[in-house]
């Protein structure tokens, strides 16, 4: 009789190693499949050959051709002259004189807040950004507001990193990354949290 309670015993724990190792191994795997996915959202970078190949093929969907014809036409041809005229003041983020124009942005545009304003004898349009909503009811501070004391004709003094266009727009975008107006800074871009 002492031999068959031993032999329960032995089964009882050999039973809850077997969970344990099943129940480890499952943690385990479940584990490993959650952490495939962050791999693969990872982009891998194209060489230049992969690139060239993209973007013909690229060119060859709708929107692609709608944008050949775009670039090919005068109006495209005017934006990416104007863009041009100013590319070298992007890349070595140096000062722009510049006269507002409009205190509002072409209309239907998605860029957010902006103005109109005239970069040595062509007209761009400058956009800061989606204006956030202030959470925080009593903190009455928005890092636009001295932009909107800006009037039609002010002279300002522009700095930025990157000139964009698109279709849908007549003129070429300078993202507003610093402006000052009578020897004083109005705005300049934050930071972006977590990057450079």
């Amino acid at each position: 009789m002492s031999i068959k309670p031993e032999k329960n015993m032995k089964k009882v724990i050999y039973g809850l190693i077997f969970s344990l190792v099943v129940v480890s191994g499952l943690v385990f795997a479940n584990r490993e499949i959650k952490r495939e996915p962050s791999k693969k959202s990872t982009p891998k970078l194209l060489s230049i050959a992969e690139r060239k190949a993209e973007l013909k093929k690229w060119e060859a969907t709708p929107a692609g051709i709608k944008y050949k014809k775009w670039e090919a036409s005068p109006e495209g041809k005017k934006v990416l002259a104007g863009a041009a005229k100013i590319s070298k003041h992007m890349s070595s983020f140096t000062n722009m004189e510049a006269v507002v124009t409009s205190l509002s942005l072409p209309p239907g545009s998605l860029l957010g807040f902006g103005v109109m304003a005239r970069i040595n004898g062509d007209d761009y349009i400058i956009s800061f950004g989606l204006e956030e909503s202030d959470k925080n009811f009593f903190n009455l501070t928005n890092e636009f507001q001295q932009l909107h004391s800006l009037k039609v004709n002010d002279k300002i003094i522009i700095r930025s990193h990157s000139v964009s266009y698109a279709p849908k727009y007549s003129y070429p975008i300078v993202s507003g990354d610093y402006v000052e107006r009578d020897n004083k800074i109005i705005y300049k871009r934050a930071p972006r949290k977590g990057g450079c």
